[in-house]
């Protein structure tokens, strides 16, 4: 009888420890940046929407406002970003890309080759990976029937 319950067997696992590789590896190119790992992801956003939404950069990093807003204050407070009163809303902030902040993403721009190589991985078999990865998040979020 196969047992079911192998930590080594389960999915989960595997992506937990890839995941926590992944950010691991991240750490040393990230901290010549002054970043952490998930402010490195806000930055991505804001590097391709500069004068977003709050709610937008939660959405898109599926992070809720009490996480994500301390997160937006340190990279404030690191002088990468400003956050503004929407003129039209000021219910809304917005969250812009201060000239440090712009500056940085120059210094960035080498990450992804970098982590590339890290993986071992070609581009083919990376961007597979990724909607592989893609696809089983939107799966897993469909409602149970």
């Amino acid at each position: 009888m196969t047992d079911h319950l192998c930590l080594d067997d389960q999915l989960c696992f595997a992506l937990y420890a890839a995941s926590r590789a992944m950010t691991s590896a991240y750490g040393p190119l990230l901290a010549e940046l002054e970043l952490t790992y998930p402010q490195y992801l806000a930055m991505l956003v804001l590097w391709e929407k500069d004068g977003a939404r709050v709610s937008e950069i939660g959405d898109r990093l599926q992070l809720d406002s009490a996480t994500l807003t301390p997160l937006l204050k340190r990279l404030e407070q690191a002088g990468w970003i400003e956050r503004r009163r929407s003129t039209d809303d000021e219910r809304v902030v917005e969250i812009f890309l201060t000239h440090g902040g712009k500056k940085l993403r120059k210094r960035a721009q080498d990450i992804p080759a970098c982590m590339l190589d890290r993986t071992g991985l070609t581009i083919k078999q990376l961007v597979a990976l990724r909607e592989q990865l893609v696809a089983l998040k939107d799966h897993l979020r469909l409602p149970v029937a």
